[in-house]
């Protein structure tokens, strides 16, 4: 009797742990800060939570920090801010960013310098992504959409170091006044 009762508990900490490995590795992944992209929201070798299922129940909208794989070499992942949607107007010139139309105000940038100033049509499917961190433009003013299947998740928590703990803020706020583009 008791090697049954032994062997259940082994069969249910086995298949408890087969669920939590299954829960880990296709629900959230760990993604390292290895850059200054995207100072201040993130500081180098912090270390970010990404819900991969997050756009599994809804859609991705302005201001949400995504991790992607880079469209021109999908080895290599970022982090950066989602502010464009498919059919958005992107307007930038040397300080200032218009989506169709609207001024956007943000906190979230230290230094609003855009050295590559231009306009774009966000493509069906695809994202306009930008650095928090402006000076760098590796971003989306390069020309470098971020199509819908390579968005592995939604950055939801920075969880390293410690005493850094804390919810991603997607600042919602800020495209409040944003209408949806054509």
């Amino acid at each position: 009797m008791k090697n049954s009762h032994l062997v259940r508990e082994i069969i249910e900490v086995v298949a408890l742990a087969v669920l939590i490995f299954v829960v880990i590795h296709f629900v959230i992944q760990s993604y390292h800060v290895s850059g200054t992209n995207m100072q201040p929201s993130f500081s180098v070798d912090q270390y970010v939570m990404v819900n991969k299922s997050a756009y599994l129940f809804r859609t991705i909208e302005r201001g949400d920090v995504v991790v992607f794989h880079n469209p021109r070499d999908t080895n290599q992942d970022f982090i950066e801010r989602v502010v464009g949607l498919p059919g958005d107007t992107i307007q930038i010139d040397s300080t200032t960013i218009k989506i169709n139309g609207t001024l956007l105000n943000e906190p979230y940038v230290k230094v609003p310098t855009n050295p590559l100033a231009d306009s774009w049509k966000v493509p069906a499917n695809q994202y306009f992504v930008l650095n928090d961190n402006r000076q760098i433009t590796d971003d989306s003013r390069a020309g470098n959409f971020v199509p819908k299947d390579y968005i592995i998740g939604k950055a939801i928590l920075v969880y390293w170091p410690l005493n850094n703990l804390q919810f991603v803020d997607t600042h919602t706020n800020v495209f409040t006044q944003v209408k949806a583009g054509n």
